[in-house]
Formats: C-alpha cells, sequence, structure tokens
C-alpha cells in the first residue's frame, strides 16, 4: 500500500455561524488522484484553500509527508497550486514564466534551463518557449499553467477547477493530458470540480462533499454504483429512485416491496436496512430494459418489473432516452427515464404508449431513507 501524503484530522472552519467544513478527516496516499466534487457551498474549496495555506483552520490539523503544516505558509507546504485563470505573468514569456518558481528557490541557472525544457517537453510545448501568454490558446495556457506548477517538483499538485474556462472539446483534450502528466510523474494531485463527468473519467478516488461534510470516498465506481445515500444517488449520474419497503434480508440483498407488490430483490450494502425498513430504490436509466407489446396480468407482476406510459423521447447523439411516468405498481405520476444507445429501433416507440421496465436485482440499490 502507498506511503500517505496527505492527512487532514478534524480539520473545520467557520465564517461566523456559516459552517463552511465540519470537522473532516481525510488520507490522500502518495501518488493519489483524488476529486473534491460537490454542488456550491458543499466544502470542497474551503478544505483545498486550507490544505493550500490560503486560510487557517477553527481547528484539527494538516499533515504533509508525516510534518505538520496546519498553519504554515503554503510556501512551507511543498505544494503546487493551478487555478482556473492560470495566473500568468503577461510580461514573461512562457519560459520565464516557469522558471520563476525556481528562481524564488535559488536554483542555478543552467538547473533552471535543464528543467524549463524538461517540464515544457512534459507538457508537449517545447516549441512555445520564447513566446508570451497572449500568444496562446487557452489550452496551451493551462498547459503552461501545469508546467510551472511542476518544474519544481512538488510532492503535491493542487487544481482548483482548472479546465472551468474552457470549451467542452478542449476540456476533455485537456483531462486526457492531465492523466498522462499524473501517470508519468506520479505526483499526488487534489482536484477541485463541481462536473461529475470529469470526476469520474480522471480520479482514483472522489471524495463527494455536501454542506460542508463527505457524504461519501471512494472510487468512481463505488459511487456510482454502490451509493450510500440518496443525496450521492441523485447527485452523480442519472438515477430513478423508487420509494420501496424492504420485506426481506439476505447477506448483500433485500426482497423489496413497491406500492404493496413484491418486486423482487436489490443489492443492499447497508447494514441498517432491516424487513419494514422504508428504502429507495436506485436503478440507472441505461439499466432498464423496455418491452413493447400487449402486457397481460401475468406479465405485469413479474419480479424486477414495473408499467409505465412514455411520455417523451430525447436523442442525445449516442445516447436515446425515453421520459416515462410509471403505472404500476409505483405511484402513478412518478417519472422514470430509460436509456439505450441510439439506434433505429428507438423510432419504434410512441409517446402515449405503455411498455413495461425490467431490471435484474445486482442493477438495483436499496438506500435507507
Amino acid at each position: 500500500m502507498s506511503a500517505t501524503n496527505l492527512t487532514v484530522k478534524g480539520l473545520s472552519k467557520r465564517y461566523g455561524d456559516f459552517v463552511a467544513l465540519a470537522p473532516t478527516d481525510l488520507d490522500v496516499a502518495q501518488g493519489e488522484f483524488l476529486t473534491l466534487l460537490g454542488p456550491s457551498g458543499s466544502g470542497k474549496t474551503t478544505l483545498l484553500s486550507l490544505i493550500a495555506g490560503l486560510s487557517h483552520p477553527d481547528s484539527g490539523s494538516i499533515h504533509i509527508n508525516g510534518t505538520d503544516v496546519t498553519y504554515g505558509a503554503p510556501y512551507e507546504r511543498d505544494i503546487g497550486m493551478v487555478f482556473q485563470n492560470y495566473a500568468l505573468f503577461p510580461h514573461m514569456t512562457v519560459a520565464e514564466n516557469i522558471a520563476f518558481p525556481l528562481q524564488m528557490r535559488k536554483v542555478d541557472a543552467a538547473a533552471t534551463r535543464r528543467r524549463v525544457t524538461e517540464a515544457l517537453e512534459m507538457v508537449h510545448l517545447p516549441h512555445v518557449a520564447g513566446r508570451y501568454p497572449r500568444e496562446l490558446s487557452g489550452g496551451q495556457q493551462q498547459r503552461i499553467a501545469l508546467a510551472r506548477c511542476m518544474v519544481y517538483r512538488p510532492s503535491i499538485i493542487l487544481m482548483d477547477e482548472p479546465l472551468g474556462a474552457l470549451d467542452k472539446k478542449l476540456r476533455d483534450h485537456m483531462q486526457l493530458e492531465i492523466k498522462r502528466i499524473h501517470r508519468d510523474l506520479g505526483t499526488t494531485i487534489v482536484y477541485v470540480t463541481h462536473d461529475q463527468e470529469e470526476a469520474m473519467t480522471m480520479s482514483d478516488r472522489i471524495c463527494l462533499m455536501n454542506a460542508g461534510s463527505i457524504a461519501q470516498l471512494g472510487t468512481p465506481a463505488d459511487l456510482y454504483f454502490r451509493p450510500k445515500s440518496v443525496f450521492v444517488a441523485d447527485f452523480l449520474g442519472e438515477s430513478n429512485l423508487l420509494d420501496a419497503t424492504v420485506s426481506s434480508r439476505d447477506d448483500e440483498r433485500v426482497g423489496i416491496a413497491i406500492g404493496g407488490r413484491h418486486c423482487g430483490h436489490a443489492m443492499a450494502y447497508d447494514g441498517s436496512l432491516r424487513p419494514g425498513s422504508k428504502a429507495r430504490i436506485m436503478i440507472r436509466p441505461q439499466n432498464l430494459h423496455v418491452e413493447s407489446g400487449n402486457i397481460g396480468a401475468d406479465q405485469a407482476n413479474q419480479p424486477e418489473s414495473m408499467q409505465a406510459r412514455l411520455t417523451d423521447i430525447m436523442v442525445t447523439g449516442g445516447m436515446t432516452k425515453l421520459y416515462l411516468q410509471a403505472i404500476e405498481p409505483v405511484n402513478g405520476g412518478t417519472e422514470v427515464i430509460a436509456a439505450f444507445p441510439t439506434n433505429r429501433l428507438g423510432e419504434q416507440y410512441e409517446v402515449g404508449q405503455a411498455l413495461r421496465l425490467r431490471w435484474s436485482a445486482s442493477d438495483a440499490v436499496a438506500i435507507a431513507e
């Protein structure tokens, strides 16, 4: 197991009566890519600024490589910082921008030139060394900001929504670039974003935050397939959440009843769910299988299934989404989404059509209310 690079214990921050960060514990391993994800006001930027030393906590401690830096200055923390606005010096060339942190650290001229060249090669931009920031595209400026951060080889790089100012195509490209650089360097990265897809794509682990606390910490797959709360299930990706009652419990599976009818089983990773417990059943849209044709009574009462009426169809490029209103056994009016790769079969569906939706018990997750 990798050594711990960053340890946060009981860290908290208040602004008057507002709790920006409740007491928080967090360990980040050497070389890990950890993303702080959450809605506005969730505490992710507050946590990052405390780690960076841009503000001081009301309680708790921060250790980097075993050294207590809780109240140390930013330059004492062995960290690098990449911002959304790049923060490049407009009057300096690219090479001068990258060399600046080395000069502040009194690195000799020959070593500075060598490391600037290495950093430019790392971001695939050796040909722009003599240009000024205004002569670069947004994506190139962001890569130069990365190179300036990496050139002095900090043990931790903090990134605060670094791709927020870029268009989608360039964001996608830069995500791959940052992943490549992280893989090549092996540096620990703590990354802040509100973009779920970005977090899922780039992270080794995601720290999903809400109302100043950690809602769930785990791999992208943990949060997506095994959410521990309704908030996590609802925030990360699209999901259908159905009201249910637990009827039985067996290891990691529970029997579920929806609308008074037995609806098969669902996975349960929460030990508190017992027979009689109220629960929400999460089913991702792509895990709902759509069947058309006449629905007889014997079919309607099949486990892991429901009847719904199609209210709208949306083709979003590679995916087609069906928007439906549940008929049975879910309470009438409950909205459900089904999704599948776009193909000609999608043309068989018409608004107003009654459909049967089926799912696998392994794709349904029971979450305590």
